[in-house]
């Protein structure tokens, strides 16, 4: 039998907190190919100060950090980051959003993505953005949930093992 899933948000404290273990997912995606800023050589140091960033950053910008867990413990994470800027107070990016490798294909994306919406529309926004790698199993996932796909920039990024890749854009009105 497969543990129930549970999304709660994490307040900052508790995303700094959680820092070892949202850096064992990001290297664990990272590790398993996923193209997520971090290249083949991300180290678990280095992918828990990028979620002690993350804490530092949630304090002063009021993003949403959302984490999946079971009973083994933190599985998944995503973010809704506020856009920002005076003319864009409706607007939000997600990002980050990362599955480990040990829960795919439980419906724990698909889980993450409603919340990371559920918060989006708490946080009053009304639109998201986001980017993928094109062809990856969550361009297929953002698109069977209703993201609209805007097209795609070649060699935006670069896979963890320096291969180009292209990105596909999306957005959603919440």
């Amino acid at each position: 039998m497969i543990d129930p899933v549970r999304i709660r948000r994490l307040a900052a404290d508790e995303t700094r907190a959680a820092a070892p273990a949202l850096g064992a997912i990001l290297k664990d995606c990272v590790d398993g190919g996923a193209s997520v800023s971090f290249m083949a050589d991300l180290t678990l140091e280095e992918a828990v100060a990028f979620w002690t960033g993350v804490a530092e950053a949630q304090a002063g910008d009021g993003r949403a950090v959302l984490a999946a867990e079971d009973a083994e413990g933190l599985l998944g994470v995503v973010e809704v980051i506020p856009a920002g800027t005076p003319n864009q107070p409706h607007r939000g990016d997600v990002a980050k959003m990362l599955v480990h490798r040990r829960a795919r294909r439980r419906g724990v994306g698909e889980a993450l993505m409603r919340a990371a919406e559920a918060a989006a529309r708490d946080m009053g926004l009304t639109l998201l953005v986001l980017d993928t790698v094109e062809g990856g199993v969550a361009e297929r996932l953002y698109a069977r949930l209703g993201w609209v796909r805007v097209g795609a920039i070649p060699d935006y990024a670069l896979m963890p093992d320096g291969e180009p890749c292209a990105t596909v854009v999306f957005y959603r009105r919440v």
